[in-house]
C-alpha cells in the first residue's frame, strides 16, 4: 500500500470549542451580526437578557456578568466584604483562579484535602479547620464542584451556618449540575462562574457571572463589577472593571438553549466510557447520590498514568491532567497558604494518577469507542 491510499485517523482532543461553535453556527453568527449592527457593545440588552435567562436557569434571583470566572469569585469575595487579614477555607485541587482570587482580594487560603472518589472537598476536613479556627479568621468557604461533580451543599451550607461563614460556589466546571434537585449556584450566597470556550457553556473568549438569591449582594457585586457606579461616574463606594461584553452574551444566549441537552449528551459518553472500560485496571468517575454529574471532564485515575497518556498520544488520542501539580506546592502559592489540619496526602497523590479523556457532545459514538478500545490497547492501564 502507497502512502496516497493510507487511511490517515483524525486526532481526539480532550474538548473542541469550534466543535461546539460549528454545532451552533448559523445562530452564532447571526447573533454576532445583531450585536455589531446594534452600536452598542458594553452592558446593553445582550447581557441584561443573558443575565435574566441564565438566573432562571440557576434558579436564582439574580444573575451579574463579568468578564471571567476569576473576576467572579474576586467580585463576589469583595461584595461580601472579604479582604486583608480574612481566612477562606477552599481546596488545592483546583484551577489556580480559585485560590489567586483569594489573594487577589488580600485574603489567605486555608486549604482542605479532597475526597479521594469525587475530587471535591473533604467536608469532615472542613469541619476540622473551622474548629481550629481560634482567632476567628475564616469568614468564607469556596466549594469547587470540580470535573462536574457537585460538593454535597447540604453539609456545606450548614457548616456556614453554624460557623456564620459566607459560601461562594465556584461552579465554573459544573453548569447545569444538580444537587439535591437543585442547580449548583443556587445553594451559596453566590454562585461564580467561568464561560471560558473549554466549559459546559462556552463563550467565544472570556466571561463569568455571578448569581444570588440576596438582592442586597446582587447590588453591591453590579457596584463592584463597575467602579462602584450607581450613576456613571460617580463612585459610590471602590469598585472595579470587569464586564461581560454584549457579544459574548449573545453567544452564551445562544448556547444556554442547548446546555441541558448537551450535559445529557455529555452524560451518555460517559456512560459509554463506563461500560467499555468497566474490566480495565482503572478507577472510573464516581456519582454521587443525589448528584447529577454534568462531566466537564471524564476523569480516570491509573497508577500508570503516564505511560497510558504516552500511548494514547501516540495512537493519535490527545488527552489533558487537570491538575498536574497542587496549588500548595506551586512556587507562587506554597509560601502563603495555609494548610488545614491532616494535611493533603490524597490531593498530592490524586495529582500522580488523574486523566482526562476525551469528552464534549459533539463526539460521536465511534469516537467514544475508539477512545476505550484504545485505552484497553494500552496494557498498562
Amino acid at each position: 500500500m502507497n502512502s496516497d491510499s493510507m487511511i490517515v485517523i483524525p486526532p481526539l482532543i480532550p474538548s473542541s470549542p469550534k466543535a461546539s461553535y460549528a454545532a451552533h453556527k448559523n445562530e452564532i453568527n447571526l447573533a454576532v451580526q445583531t450585536v455589531l449592527e446594534s452600536g452598542w457593545y458594553i452592558l446593553g440588552q445582550e447581557v441584561a437578557l443573558f443575565e435574566e435567562e441564565f438566573a432562571r436557569f440557576v434558579g436564582t434571583e439574580a444573575a451579574i456578568g463579568v468578564a471571567s470566572g476569576t473576576d467572579a469569585l474576586v467580585v463576589g469575595l469583595r461584595a461580601c466584604g472579604i479582604g486583608a487579614r480574612d481566612h477562606v477555607i477552599t481546596v488545592s485541587h483546583t484551577a489556580v483562579a480559585t485560590v489567586c482570587a483569594i489573594q487577589l482580594v488580600g485574603a489567605t487560603p486555608v486549604l482542605v484535602d479532597i475526597d479521594k472518589t469525587t475530587f471535591t472537598m473533604d467536608l469532615n476536613r472542613v469541619e476540622d479547620a473551622l474548629r481550629g479556627d481560634r482567632r476567628g479568621q475564616v469568614r468564607a468557604i469556596i466549594p469547587v464542584h470540580l470535573y462536574g461533580h457537585p460538593v454535597p451543599m447540604s453539609g456545606v451550607m450548614e457548616l456556614a451556618d453554624r460557623y456564620g461563614l459566607y459560601v461562594i460556589e465556584d461552579c465554573a466546571q459544573a453548569h447545569g449540575a444538580i444537587c439535591c434537585n437543585r442547580r449548583v449556584g443556587s445553594f451559596g450566597h453566590f454562585g461564580a462562574f467561568s464561560f471560558y470556550p473549554t466549559k459546559n457553556l462556552g463563550a467565544i473568549g472570556d466571561g463569568g457571572a455571578l448569581v444570588t438569591k440576596d438582592q442586597h449582594l446582587a447590588d453591591s457585586a453590579r457596584l463592584q463589577r463597575q467602579y462602584g457606579w450607581k450613576q456613571r461616574y460617580i463612585s459610590e463606594s471602590p469598585g472595579m472593571n470587569s464586564r461581560l461584553d454584549e457579544l459574548q452574551a449573545a453567544i452564551l444566549r445562544v448556547k444556554l438553549r442547548y446546555l441541558d441537552e448537551n450535559n445529557r449528551r455529555r452524560r451518555e459518553i460517559a456512560r459509554a466510557y463506563d461500560d467499555l472500560l468497566v474490566r480495565a485496571d482503572l478507577s472510573l468517575p464516581a456519582e454521587e447520590q443525589g448528584m447529577t454529574h454534568v462531566y466537564h471532564q471524564y476523569v480516570i485515575r491509573s497508577h500508570k498514568r503516564d505511560a497510558l497518556k504516552a500511548f494514547l498520544k501516540e495512537n493519535s488520542i490527545e488527552t489533558a491532567i487537570l491538575y498536574p501539580q497542587p496549588i500548595h506546592l506551586q512556587p507562587a502559592y506554597r509560601d502563603t497558604a495555609i494548610l488545614a489540619p491532616g494535611g493533603l496526602a490524597e490531593t498530592e497523590k490524586t495529582c500522580h494518577e488523574i486523566l482526562s479523556l476525551p469528552l464534549y457532545p459533539e463526539l460521536n459514538d465511534g469516537e467514544v469507542s475508539r477512545v476505550a478500545k484504545t485505552v484497553l490497547q494500552a496494557g498498562c492501564a
